[in-house]
Formats: C-alpha cells, sequence, structure tokens
C-alpha cells in the first residue's frame, strides 16, 4: 500500500509539470494519484495490524487531519473470513497550495512565480524560452541583472568590446560568472546574429577577447615590416591580416629552439605557445600558399602535433623528427599515449611513432645540442631548398 512517502515522491515527479501548466495559465488540479497499491484479503490476513497501522498513517497525514495535503478517499470492502474493512479508493490532490505543502516547494514556487512575473513583464518574448526551461526560473535567481545583459545584447547584437567594457550596469565578472544560462537565453533572443560554429562565449557572441599571441622571429632581415626588430608578437587577428611575402615558414614546438634558429633566406619563424596550440593557424589564409617545416619533440605527442599540422599544411617537412636525431642523444621517459591512426604522417614516421609510443620514449628538442640542430637546417635546406 502507498505511504505518505510515496505520495510526496509522487508529487516531486510532477513539479515540472506544475510550473509548466502556470506558464501555461492553466491549472493542473485536481490531481489524482492512481497507483496506491492493491489489497487481497490475504494481505490483510498476513498482518492485520501492521494493515490498520498503514491505514491510519494515511489519515493521520491527510488533508482531513493536517488541514493542508492529500484528501484520502476510503470504502469499505467485504472480505472473506475478515468481513469489511476500510481500503484506499483515492488519493487527491485538490489545489496548488495542498501539493507545495506536501512536495515541501513553498519557497521555490515563490521564487519561479516572482522572477517570472519579472521576465514576462520585461522580455514577454522569453515566454517560450521559460516554458523550454521552467526550473531555470529558481536555479538562477539573479534575473534583475541578467535581464539587463539580455536588452543590451538585443539592441547591440554585435558589441566588439571586451566583458568588462559592455556599458551594462553590472559587476565585471558577473556575464562570466553566469556564461551558460546567459548563453542559452541569448541564443534563443539573438540566434541569427551569433557565430554558432564558435565555442567559446565571447566570440560565438561578437565579443573582443583575450586572443593568444603569435610570435614572429624574421629569419630573413629583409622580410620585417620595422627595420630594427627581427622578432615581434601579433594578436592572433593581427597576425591574420599580417600576410608576409616569405615563401618559408619554421615553426617549432620549443621556444628556445625558435628563438635560436639561425639566419634562413626568405624565411620566418612562428611560436604559437607549443604544443597543440599549432591550431591557432589553420584558418590563417595567407600561410596556405607558404612551405612549412616543423620541429616538434621526438616523442609520441609530438607526432601527434605533427599529424594534425599536416591537415592543415599538408606539404610541412618534419624537421630533426627522425631516427638519426633520437639515436644521437639520450631520451627520457615519455607521456603515455593512446594508439591513433595518424593518417599523415610519412611510412618511416608512423614507424617511429609506434616505436616511441609502445616503449613510452621521448626526446625533448632541447635536449639536441645547437651544433647538430644548425648542421641539421643547413643539410635540410640543401635537400629541400628554400626558396631565396
Amino acid at each position: 500500500m502507498i505511504t505518505p512517502k510515496e505520495i510526496e515522491e509522487q508529487c516531486l515527479r510532477w513539479w515540472k509539470d506544475v510550473l509548466l501548466s502556470f506558464c501555461n495559465s492553466a491549472s493542473c488540479f485536481p490531481k489524482e494519484i492512481n497507483r496506491i497499491g492493491k489489497v487481497s484479503s490475504k494481505d490483510i490476513l498476513k498482518n492485520l495490524s501492521a494493515y490498520k497501522d498503514s491505514i491510519q498513517l494515511l489519515q493521520n497525514h491527510s488533508k482531513e487531519n493536517r488541514r493542508f495535503g492529500y484528501k484520502l478517499i476510503l470504502e469499505k470492502r467485504q472480505f472473506d473470513k475478515i468481513g469489511k474493512q476500510q481500503v484506499p479508493k483515492k488519493i487527491i490532490i485538490e489545489g496548488i497550495e495542498d501539493y507545495l505543502r506536501i512536495a515541501g516547494k513553498e519557497k521555490e514556487f515563490e521564487t519561479f512565480f516572482k522572477n517570472h512575473s519579472l521576465i514576462i513583464q520585461e522580455l514577454p518574448i522569453l515566454q517560450e524560452w521559460i516554458k523550454a526551461n521552467p526550473t531555470k526560473l529558481i536555479e538562477h535567481d539573479s534575473w534583475f541583472d541578467t535581464l539587463k545583459v539580455c536588452n543590451y545584447f538585443i539592441q547591440n547584437p554585435k558589441p566588439h568590446l571586451y566583458i568588462r567594457q559592455l556599458p551594462i550596469d553590472i559587476h565585471t565578472k558577473y556575464i562570466s560568472e553566469n556564461e551558460s544560462i546567459i548563453q542559452s537565453l541569448l541564443e534563443f533572443l539573438i540566434s541569427e546574429q551569433t557565430n554558432q560554429a564558435e565555442k567559446k562565449f565571447e566570440r560565438r557572441f561578437n565579443l573582443k577577447y583575450a586572443e593568444p599571441l603569435i610570435r614572429i622571429r624574421f629569419l630573413d632581415n629583409r622580410l620585417s615590416p620595422i627595420e630594427t626588430a627581427t622578432d615581434i608578437s601579433l594578436t592572433l587577428s593581427e597576425f591574420n591580416n599580417f600576410h608576409s611575402h616569405c615563401d618559408n615558414i619554421f615553426v617549432a614546438e620549443n621556444l628556445m629552439n625558435f628563438l635560436t634558429l639561425p639566419h634562413l633566406p626568405n624565411t620566418i619563424a612562428i611560436w604559437s605557445g607549443g604544443g597543440f596550440n599549432v591550431s591557432y593557424l589553420k584558418e590563417i589564409d595567407w600561410l596556405k600558399s607558404k612551405q612549412f617545416y616543423y620541429w616538434g619533440d621526438i616523442d609520441a605527442q609530438g607526432f601527434q602535433i605533427l599529424n594534425q599540422f599536416r591537415t592543415y599544411f599538408p606539404n610541412t617537412i618534419a624537421v630533426m623528427m627522425g631516427e638519426e636525431t633520437l639515436s644521437c642523444f639520450k631520451s627520457g621517459e615519455g607521456e603515455p599515449a593512446a594508439n591513433q591512426t595518424l593518417q599523415h604522417l610519412t611510412e618511416s614516421e608512423t614507424k617511429l611513432y609506434n616505436h616511441l609510443r609502445q616503449n613510452n620514449i621521448r626526446l625533448e628538442q632541447e635536449k639536441i645540442t645547437q651544433a647538430f640542430a644548425e648542421n641539421k637546417i643547413k643539410k635540410l635546406v640543401v635537400e629541400h631548398p628554400i626558396t631565396a
């Protein structure tokens, strides 16, 4: 037989439906609990005292005794051997006040009602969003400021400002602290003005952000736009508009190796932060016509990065990432790496990648001597001429 606790649990399962009925200006009450448990003479005979206690417990928690809650309707049924007994026929929740008391949702509904009224008054267009996200009106309880943000973006869907520059009367961390719900709202309100392919909040909603820096060394001084500068840093968007007239580009995993690359004709070197940050370069159109040389660590991750880099620039030549270099210097223990099929490696590179991964071997770039590096780069220029 059903218990008061199970009645409460059933009411909690109705919570979202109750909120939606309010949004639709329709009452979902009275509601009846149909599954109250079958009662047989065998059940009662087994423990008549416990059965009567169960009935009494239901009566004690009913609206008749507590002046709120569920209405318990009993009926008398004739049983063999034990005669007439009272059994539950219906359990009815007559109104929302009774429901809220049973479910313990009075305060939450008060918050929902308050926020619903505010939102509908300020931005009635959000009615459909509320229906899709009714519990958000309770989970998030700083709607006054959130609606300021929504109104601003409706009027200015492409601010091109940093978040802290937005002329909204909120504290500077408010948007970042409430990013998830603000993103959901803005995608509903200004979906046609958003950059759906972007995951980063600022880029998705046309805001400025702290862009990564791309560092450039001009290995041929003639290529520098500033006569006295051979090493400069540009934001990613500035780099996109830079358009160097070089033919060749060296990309190094290690910063010190980047800084110590020798003079090379018609060549620049790029450092984008190391590691998989090479992905910053993938959408830079002016790079597509250049010849790339990539110098990474000799380990599984190094070859994974090389493979990734070649998905952007297929003609990339690997520098000092072969068996000869590995055999010349003392290697160490690498980081474990899952087996991956790297389709953009050569046959010899794939063989070395599998050897490194299976044996957890790593040779870091900084372990390679400067003399060896310069000699190999000069030899590379002979084997793969760098355009002068």
